[in-house]
């Protein structure tokens, strides 16, 4: 950019303050507001820019006419590195198709052991993972959650033993444990916050006991971070992380995971007195540094396409760690429309993929993560 200050000098070194010192009061002040001004456009860019030279002085085609210009000059970056697996998990025999989500199934322990092994070897940092449970193991409390035989830490174990260097991600939410659908204690149709924040923290615990290198509440309950923390310091488990879902959203995008884990039949009612109104920002920004003040590492945004404005918001407020969950309903879409030939779905899953490093993200939970990775060894 090109600045004409009043009278150009380095504010910022030392052989131009006698420039400084011989200008007067009112010159030097101006000179100072300049400088400043100038630093303020350059480091946060107002969105106005100086012109630039007009056609054809200016092509912007000739940084495109090339596969080498372009990868040159390529602004973001998306690889293997910036994937976190999204994995559902059933004490079946065998793995089970998920019918709303072509492509995903729900992996037995075997099977699981397998893909933990795949992501390893594709580069893949991280699995994330989500129960289905067995109705009849199901209750109103979603007491399941806290058994430490139960099938998430035995999850976390298979996985640590396959593959060392694969992190374990866990979602912390009673959901796919009651019998009601509901990431809380439901009393009297009410989600109650203190209960569930006590029983969130017991599920916690049994996740960081099992091997879970990142614990990732869901629920959306208030003040479930800092009890949480508190717990992991208390027993011993300084180095787990926690990824907040500190920005979840009441979406109706969700609807095909509700049916992989085997709550979609059971919900009663909706979330909308725990998750957040799909129309607000500020909030988010609340809830985002509320979490980080209580102990969370990372935080995320859920769903992730129609929340891209939210993911830059909360990148750029918080500058931490920012993840975003291309959630199941987003998948579906890419999916169902790849199977219409509407779309090619490998460059669409890719794309889509992109938008959220553009948008500032961390990194991105997706069921996509194995066939992203594999085309993008390929490129």
């Amino acid at each position: 950019m090109k600045w004409e200050p009043v009278h150009r000098f380095d504010h910022a070194t030392t052989k131009n303050r006698s420039q400084i010192d011989s200008l007067g009061h009112d010159q030097a002040l101006d000179c100072l507001a300049t400088a400043l001004a100038r630093d303020w456009q350059w480091g946060k860019p107002s969105g106005k820019r100086d012109a630039m030279p007009a056609y054809p002085a200016t092509r912007m085609r000739r940084l495109r006419q090339a596969d080498w210009t372009r990868r040159l000059v390529r602004q973001h970056v998306l690889t293997p590195n910036d994937l976190i697996w999204a994995v559902i998990i059933s004490d079946q025999a065998k793995p089970e198709p998920v019918a709303a989500m072509p492509g995903v199934n729900r992996l037995t322990l075997t099977t699981l052991r397998e893909a933990a092994i795949e992501a390893q070897d594709l580069g893949i940092p991280a699995i994330a993972l989500f129960p289905h449970i067995d109705p009849a193991k199901k209750d109103e409390a979603g007491s399941e959650a806290l058994n430490p035989d139960g099938l998430i830490p035995q999850a976390i174990k298979v996985i640590k033993q396959a593959a060392p260097n694969v992190g374990v991600i866990c979602d912390v939410a009673l959901d796919p444990f009651t019998t009601h659908g509901h990431d809380g204690v439901l009393k009297d149709g009410v989600i109650l916050n203190d209960a569930t924040v006590d029983a969130l923290v017991e599920q916690a615990l049994v996740q960081a006991s099992a091997g879970c290198d990142v614990i990732a509440p869901s629920d959306m309950m208030d003040g479930r971070i800092g009890a949480i923390r508190m717990a992991l310091e208390e027993n011993g488990f300084t180095d787990t992380l926690i990824l907040s879902y500190a920005a979840k959203y009441a979406s109706g995008f969700y609807g095909p995971y509700r049916e992989a884990i085997g709550s979609a039949t059971a919900l009663t009612g909706d979330k909308q007195t725990y998750q957040m109104d799909p129309a607000n920002t500020e909030e988010c920004l609340r809830e985002v540094e509320l979490d980080l003040e209580e102990g969370a590492d990372m935080v995320m945004v859920k769903p992730g396409l129609p929340y891209l404005d939210i993911v830059k918001s909360v990148s750029e407020t918080f500058g931490v760690p920012t993840f975003a969950f291309q959630v199941s309903g987003e998948y579906a879409m890419i999916e169902a429309a790849a199977a219409n030939g509407w779309i090619d779905g490998g460059r669409v899953m890719l794309e889509s993929l992109m938008a959220f490093k553009r948008a500032g993200a961390s990194g991105i939970i997706t069921y996509f993560a194995p066939r992203a990775a594999r085309l993008l060894g390929e490129e």
